[in-house]
């Protein structure tokens, strides 16, 4: 919220504006993309780590399949995903995001979106992908997951692909839901099954196919 609360009082009727401009040039740009992907991961893991390979390879497997892929537009597993895209036959697109670190946006994007906002740029992810694909990452990679989970568990989107990439990174975290929440009884073991694990590539893939299908037959009836 400090994105907003920081301009002011004043500013914030044009707050609204330019929340707005975002909202709209991503629907404009955004509304002709489909099937998509989103591929979420870390800023810094680079071209000698394995998770970068793995989401180039991942990319380029979804992108030859027919899915063009929506990552953060930055570097790392971002730059791999939009580099895999780019490899394949589909569209590469990087939504883009203003922060005091200052993000820079790989070369590897085909439509390149740019937000000042966290919270419309989210909205892009969702809206526009008919799976995600987690490769590993820090908090803004668990914002995605988590968020993703809850809006499927609460049935606020279809019951899209959630894959998770890595099972030595994500073993720990799977581990936790079992012996925390589900433990105490917060969560349901049922609600595990709303994402899968995997670090083979071809079975990204096949998650991803038949779960598009299945949304597809599912939104036709």
């Amino acid at each position: 919220m400090n994105e907003i609360r920081r301009n002011g009082a004043h500013d914030d009727t044009w707050s609204v504006f330019r929340i707005m401009s975002e909202f709209v040039d991503g629907y404009e740009n955004l509304r002709t993309l489909h099937p998509a992907v989103s591929i979420f991961g870390s800023s810094v893991l680079q071209e000698d780590s394995k998770y970068y390979q793995m989401a180039r390879t991942i990319a380029r497997k979804l992108s030859d399949a027919g899915f063009a892929i929506i990552s953060g537009g930055g570097p790392g597993i971002m730059e791999a995903s939009n580099r895999g895209a780019q490899e394949g036959g589909s569209k590469s697109v990087g939504l883009n995001i203003e922060i005091p670190t200052e993000q820079k946006a790989n070369k590897y994007q085909d439509l390149s979106l740019h937000f000042r906002y966290f919270f419309a740029r989210k909205v892009m992810f969702v809206k526009y992908a008919s799976a995600f694909v987690i490769m590993p990452g820090g908090f803004g990679t668990l914002d995605e997951l988590f968020e993703s989970l809850t809006l499927i568990q609460t049935h606020k989107i279809f019951e899209f692909p959630v894959v998770l990439v890595g099972s030595e990174f994500w073993g720990g975290l799977i581990d936790w839901l079992l012996s925390g929440p589900i433990r105490t009884g917060t969560l349901e073991k049922d609600d595990l099954k709303i994402f899968s694990l995997t670090d083979n590539p071809d079975e990204v893939v096949r998650i991803i196919k038949e779960g598009y299908e299945k949304v597809r037959r599912s939104t036709a009836i």
